[in-house]
């Protein structure tokens, strides 16, 4: 009811926007200042339209402008539903962290490792560094508003950190600091079906949708010092990049 009450309120201002786009920009609203929680449904057209005092067309077309703006996704037989999915910008090198900040939500991480090794043959053949070569290695379960979104396997080269312990919620942030971020990097999408592991970790089921990310972070002279595999929930993330001629 309180969410009812809060697009009422918005209504009820004065506007010479359409009824139904005074509509969409309550709904909006409501949804950015989170009256709904993360993937909640929400009250049904009909109830909608008999609460607000408006038609089954207005809800309809306020609805349907939201479910364009990726804010709102329709399942048949259940309803509408807050959009809990992320959009990641696979064109642009920014971190979990900023990515989640930038859109209102709160990071964190549960830490599954964080250790001090030498390099696997792989990571040397990635990295290019010599066998034995020293590193950082940092897996973790990365969250946004307390849902499991990712899993983060990611190697840092040894001299690029002044200590294990430097990173705490954002690596990006403690390679910046210490004058090694990233400034570009090689990625890789793949579609995958989460294993039995990944699934209990995410907090979903065996089999269901996911998508792998390897990525190879450079600095500016091209010495590479990240080398990262995430596994994301299908169901939560999006993907995008800009392209042009």
């Amino acid at each position: 009811m309180t969410s009812l009450v809060h697009i009422m309120q918005s209504l009820a201002q004065s506007s010479s926007l359409p009824l139904y786009q005074q509509l969409q920009r309550a709904l909006r609203e409501a949804i950015d200042k989170r009256v709904f929680g993360p993937d909640e449904a929400l009250p049904a057209e009909r109830q909608l339209a008999a609460d607000l005092s408006v038609s089954r067309i207005t809800v309809r077309k306020a609805i349907d402008g939201l479910v364009g703006e990726g804010l709102l996704v329709k399942r048949p037989g259940s309803g509408n539903f807050i959009n809990t999915k992320v959009e990641k910008n696979f064109a642009k090198l920014t971190s979990f962290s900023e990515d989640m900040l930038a859109r209102g939500r709160t990071p964190r991480s549960v830490w599954l490792a964080r250790s001090e090794g030498t390099v696997t043959p792989e990571e040397a053949m990635r990295l290019g560094l010599s066998p034995g070569a020293p590193v950082y290695r940092f897996h973790r379960i990365r969250y946004a508003d307390e849902i499991p979104m990712c899993l983060e396997y990611a190697t840092i080269v040894k001299s690029s950190l002044p200590a294990l312990e430097t990173v705490g919620v954002s690596m990006y942030q403690a390679l910046e600091e210490a004058g090694n971020r990233p400034v570009r990097a090689l990625q890789r999408l793949s579609a995958i079906l989460l294993n039995a592991e990944q699934a209990k970790l995410l907090q979903a089921k065996e089999g269901d949708a996911g998508l792998s990310v390897e990525r190879l972070g450079f600095l500016r002279d091209g010495t590479a010092v990240e080398f990262c595999r995430s596994y994301f929930r299908g169901d939560m993330y999006d993907f995008v990049a800009e392209l042009s001629t």
